[in-house]
């Protein structure tokens, strides 16, 4: 059955919620006092809100209309999302403009814009068009193939045990089009970014999760297995769904999504005996069938009930179980087990503050804590202020998902030179 809080978004069907966050693409500074300028796409010369945006370089979530709730519980009804156009200017960066930010009934849509700084007198515009949905739109299906690779010559894989990537890089187009470009993603943005893309946030909590299981074996498969680089090509997967999963440069991801990621992103699908990840190919199970997953299935076994792990042994079979990756690459240092909170002490917690404070100087937002290795209420404090400008539950608390946020964004903001696209 539905969760109350999936009840609950029934209700309030006819709005969604749109927030903005603005960085630099040079430096991972948020960009202050940025304009931002909405519109619906049907009639984009009536302005709806104009905003500025806040030290933290983000807007406060702005309600919109969007279409019933009922349009993304079954197939072939009404495009059950609004698309919004997005305009952003600030001194001293180019203009961006996003065509088709989707806005769902119900959810927080987080729209990322990452904003290039002025190198010449004539502002370029940068266009962002998000294409249609891929449950919705029209987009060739998946190419079938083994759930398992292995090399045809020793039987064995290249990599001898999985890791989570830092980055993966992404061919936006069939593998060999060579004029596509290739974009550096980190590897939880680009689950993020697929999610967002392949499902819908509307759909039950376990259905959410067994589909994100699926999309990150599948990914993890591409890596293990190096299945791209051993065709000599420069990348670890395409955009193309007739290959690969939708990756859609430049859109939106809604926060139910976004947190669950944070939460299972070193996790993967597994069968016994097999070390690699299990490529789970996976369909609409509406316009298009195929030898794996069905997203509106698993939408109606999440509404019967269904846990994740149940809807994912009902499309791959009862011997599929979930891994946990035992690596994780560019970070400073692994979870160390437990929370921390008031009261912890020792040097994980003087890692953090000190993490914290790099962050501090470029998100002001986040008050500087004495690195003592002492979990006080001071660092509380600011780990509640990370964990509301990182779209994490704000409990004060270094969990899993926020120890990991704050070692993905230190880096971020202390790597001198980000990878090019």
């Amino acid at each position: 059955m539905p969760t109350a809080f999936h009840a609950s978004r029934q209700a309030d069907s006819s709005t969604g919620r749109l927030q903005i966050n603005v960085t630099s693409l040079t430096g991972f500074f948020p960009v202050q006092n940025a304009s931002v300028t909405i519109a619906d796409s049907r009639t984009p010369e009536n302005i709806i809100e104009q905003v500025l945006t806040d030290e933290s370089g983000q807007t406060q979530p702005i309600e919109l209309p969007a279409p019933a709730f009922a349009y993304s519980q079954t197939p072939q009804q009404p495009k059950p999302y609004t698309d919004y156009n997005i305009e952003i200017q600030a001194e001293g960066y180019e203009p961006v403009r996003i065509i088709g930010s989707e806005l769902l009934p119900g959810e927080l849509s987080l729209q990322p814009v990452s904003m290039r700084p002025l190198t010449q007198t004539s502002a370029l515009e940068e266009d962002i068009d998000i294409p249609a949905h891929t449950l919705y739109g029209e987009y060739p299906p998946k190419i079938p193939e083994s759930e398992i690779k292995v090399d045809a010559e020793t039987g064995e894989i290249v990599l001898g045990r999985v890791v989570i990537p830092e980055y993966v890089v992404v061919h936006d187009g069939v593998p060999s089009d060579s004029s596509a470009p290739n974009y550096y993603v980190r590897y939880k943005d680009y689950i993020k970014n697929v999610a967002s893309s392949e499902i819908y946030a509307t759909w039950p909590e376990s259905t959410i999760y067994a589909n994100i299981l699926a999309i990150q074996s599948f990914t993890l498969n591409r890596v293990y297995t190096e299945w791209y680089r051993n065709q000599g090509y420069s990348f670890t997967i395409t955009s193309s769904t007739a290959y690969d999963q939708k990756f859609i440069y430049g859109r939106n991801i809604y926060s139910n999504i976004d947190r669950l990621v944070d939460s299972i992103f070193a996790n993967y699908l597994s069968r016994p005996g097999i070390r690699q990840p299990i490529f789970t190919s996976y369909c609409d199970g509406n316009r298009v069938q195929c030898q794996g997953l069905s997203q509106w299935g698993s939408k109606t076994l999440g509404d019967q009930g269904y846990s994740a792990i149940e809807i994912i042994r009902y499309y791959y079979g009862n011997d599929m179980y979930i891994n946990t990756a035992p690596a994780i690459s560019g970070i400073p240092a692994s979870w160390p087990g437990y929370d921390l909170s008031i009261g912890a002490s020792g040097p994980k917690v003087r890692q953090i503050q000190e993490q914290l404070n790099r962050i501090a100087r470029n998100f002001p937002a986040i008050p500087q804590v004495t690195a003592d290795g002492i979990y006080g209420s001071q660092t509380a404090d600011a780990v509640r202020v990370f964990q509301r400008i990182f779209d994490l539950p704000q409990s004060g608390i270094i969990d899993y998902p926020t120890w990991y946020e704050i070692s993905n964004i230190y880096v971020g903001v202390s790597r001198i030179a980000e990878p090019g696209t």
